[in-house]
């Protein structure tokens, strides 16, 4: 998923990396690269604390691109504090560079992972890479049980997303536990 990231931040980098001129052209891959990096490690923090709904409601709604949304502030704030600390940017070039680049490649990430034409980010896929260990998978599937409904994920119908809903994918995407994932998430 990393570099999934480090490619959105080369994406939308020209404008708010790459054509600034508070950042010298030899700067430009390192503060891509820190781009990514502040989202991946926020993204980390942000479970590690306990903030499932938050990342389950970015997820679930259409606010990722707008710097009003307190997930995206966080993240942004985050990058805003290493462009200043590492980078020697000045408060406003740095709240220039983050408030423009990071709720960008947070909505391109939301809308790939949501599109089901395009396998290039699978959200489980995000939720293995940022919840890391064992312990908060299961907050994250807790978190799916609760939401599941909504994103469409009950299968059966029955009004709760649990085994059976894996079990209904399973029969009908044909198997594997990447077509439960598929099918459960959508893709």
């Amino acid at each position: 998923m990393f570099e999934q990231l480090i490619q959105l931040a080369q994406q939308h980098g020209n404008e708010s990396v790459v054509k600034n001129n508070a950042i010298p052209n030899e700067q430009n891959e390192a503060v891509i690269s820190e781009a990514s990096s502040s989202i991946f490690i926020g993204l980390q923090k942000i479970i590690s604390e306990g903030g499932v709904d938050q990342l389950t409601g970015l997820f679930q709604g259409n606010n990722a691109q707008n710097n009003s949304n307190p997930l995206v502030q966080k993240l942004t704030e985050q990058f805003k504090g290493s462009l200043g600390e590492k980078f020697g940017l000045s408060e406003g070039a740095a709240s220039g560079v983050a408030g423009n680049l990071i709720p960008q490649i947070i909505s391109s990430l939301i809308n790939k992972a949501k599109d089901p034409n395009d396998s290039s980010f699978q959200i489980s896929d995000i939720i293995t890479a940022i919840s890391g260990n064992s312990g908060q998978n299961s907050v994250i599937m807790d978190a799916i049980s609760k939401y599941g409904g909504q994103f469409g994920l009950d299968q059966n119908t029955d009004g709760k997303v649990d085994i059976n809903d894996a079990m209904a994918a399973v029969t009908q995407k044909g198997g594997g536990l990447g077509s439960i994932f598929g099918k459960l998430f959508g893709k």
